[in-house]
């Protein structure tokens, strides 16, 4: 099974964030205080558990441990903060984003696998 790392700071964040102009990444923003999230990320490790790409990388953070990471993600993206959150990250830029119960499986699937194919 492929795992994520979580992120703790906002360095790790930059360094992440720099490593997608060569591989792309998946970040999961998630709260450990909602049960929608919670949710999100069981869908995530199911993905995960179930022929991920091997050519992205995938971490995670906890949204209120975390804050200030976080409010950087949103910021260095241009996004609007929201959680649970998926963002899928190319050359330092967002390339695909959903929210809520749109975080699972079948959906993240849908758009890497179908993105994949586009070249």
């Amino acid at each position: 099974m492929v795992t994520y790392r979580e992120l703790h700071t906002e360095s790790q964040w930059q360094d992440a964030l720099q490593e997608s102009t060569t591989k792309s990444l998946l970040v999961l923003k998630h709260s450990t205080r909602c049960p929608v999230s919670t949710a999100a990320l069981e869908e995530f490790e199911a993905y995960l558990g179930d022929r991920p790409r091997d050519d992205v990388e995938y971490v995670l953070v906890k949204v209120v441990e975390v804050r200030p990471v976080s409010n950087r993600i949103a910021e260095d993206l241009s996004l609007k903060h929201e959680s649970p959150q998926i963002i899928w990250i190319k050359d330092k830029a967002t390339y695909w984003s959903a929210t809520h119960w749109s975080v699972n499986k079948r959906h993240i699937h849908a758009v890497l696998d179908d993105i994949s194919h586009k070249g």
